[in-house]
Order: C-alpha cells, then structure tokens, then sequence
C-alpha cells in the first residue's frame, strides 16, 4: 500500500523534557519521524516510563500509530528500533488507525492504562478522547485477573522449591495486578490513582493491611529481582489471595451502571 501524501503532524519539543525520558528515546523518534514519514501518525510513550518511574528491568512502551505499514519505510526502521531494544529495552507496539477502535476494546484493560498513563512524543493524542465500552472493560479485567491465577497457581506448584525464581514470578505479576486495581476503581469510582497506589488501596479494601507485606514484597522484586530468604512463598501465596479477591470483585461488575 503506497504511503499517503500527507505532511506529518509537528513533532512534540522534546529538548526542554529529555532529561525524563529514557536516554536514547528521543533519537529513535526521529529515526521513527524520518523512517516511516507520512505514514507515522503518532508516537506514545506509555506506562512506567511516561510517569518518570522507569526502573532499571522496566520496558520502555511506545505505541506507534500508523496511517499505513509500508514494508520500505518500516524496513529502514529495523536498525534504529534493534539498537532501541538493546539499548533502553523499547518495547514498541504499531497500530493502524483503522485497527484502534478493535484493539482498544479487544486490549480494554491494558488501553484503560494506557489512556491513564501516557505521553506523546509526536503527533496528536489518540486517546484524548478515549471511550472504552464498559461491558469490554469488565470483560477484560476479568479475563486478566483470571489468567494471573490460573498462572499463580502454576508457577506457585513449579517453582515454590526455589526462592530466587518464586521471587521472579512475584515481579512478573505487579504490572499486570497493578493494572488491573487501577481499572476496578476507575469503573467503581471514574477515576483511579497510578497503578502502584491503585493497588494498595484497593488491597486495604479487601484485606486491611494483611496484604502489606506482600506489596512491599512486589515492589522489592520488581526493582531488584529478589527478595529475602522466607518471603517469595509468603508473598505468593498472599498474592494468590488478593488476585482471587481482586476477580471476585470483577466478576460481580455490572456491565451497565445502575441509575
């Protein structure tokens, strides 16, 4: 499909702000800008790194939306992204316009997020105007905190014998959890603190402060990647707790608000 003949949006001034973002990030930008041209609707930073939290294991996200995938430009784009992935751990995700509506009901959680947390870097906002349908978000949520138990479960059985990688699958749950908390209190509520809050509020609304220990265990692991000897089973199997908790709260959403 040819590239469209239309000028590409001004690109956001990311001088004054670099200093916040991810080295090397502006600079793919523009290879991005100069690779795909008129193809390129926007670019998105979103998550961690769009809040100024990026950790040292954190991916940088960035959404490219795309009026067009032509194979050429996106071929010249292969060098600067490989040198992305290696260098700032990029994790890009492209979209084309026509395929946002789709992907943002199909993906609703991780999009809710993304419409919570997000920055752009070029081009205008596509979710500036973001409107999920609630049945879809609910429908999501569930589907997410579903499969973390069902993963929970299985990593809990295979790995609970050796601490260094239970603490590894302690990590790997907080982006999803912590996600998945701030989307239940958005649809409670209509609006929710940042993911990482969003959580701990809504485990002292489940539990009081007994999941205290357990949130202070994933936040540890997911900066570090360990945890003291004695804690992974611990924080698992609390976690395991909460995320049961968290779907059974999901699962008693309605998918229209009464009133």
């Amino acid at each position: 499909m040819p590239t469209p003949a239309t000028t590409p949006a001004p690109s956001t001034d990311l001088g004054a702000a670099s200093p916040e973002l991810p080295p090397g990030l502006p600079a793919f930008v523009e290879a991005a800008r100069a690779a795909l041209g008129g193809a390129l609707r926007s670019i998105v930073l979103f998550g961690s790194a769009a809040e100024g939290r990026l950790r040292a294991t954190s991916d940088v996200n960035v959404l490219l939306l795309l009026r067009s995938f032509p194979l050429d430009a996106v071929e010249r784009l292969r060098a600067p992204l490989q040198l992305a992935e290696v260098g700032m751990r990029l994790a890009p995700m492209f979209v084309l316009e026509e395929e946002l509506a789709a992907v943002e009901a199909a993906f609703a959680n991780k999009f809710m997020d993304i419409g919570r947390r997000h920055r752009v870097l070029y081009g205008d906002d596509p979710f500036a105007s973001l409107d999920i349908p609630r049945a879809a978000v609910i429908a999501r949520v569930r589907q997410v905190l579903l499969n973390l138990l069902l993963r929970l479960r299985e990593r809990y059985v295979s790995q609970s014998l050796r601490e260094e990688r239970l603490a590894l699958v302690v990590a790997d749950v907080a982006g999803p959890l912590r996600g998945a908390a701030a989307t239940l209190l958005a649809l409670d509520a209509g609006a929710a603190p940042p993911p990482r809050e969003a959580l701990e509020a809504l485990a002292r609304a489940l539990g009081g402060e007994a999941f205290a220990p357990a949130l202070r265990a994933l936040s540890q692991a997911r900066e570090t990647g360990a945890l003291p000897p004695g804690v992974a089973r611990e924080a698992a199997l609390a976690l395991l707790d909460l995320t049961g908790r968290m779907y059974q709260r999901a699962a008693g959403l309605k998918a229209k608000r009464d009133g």
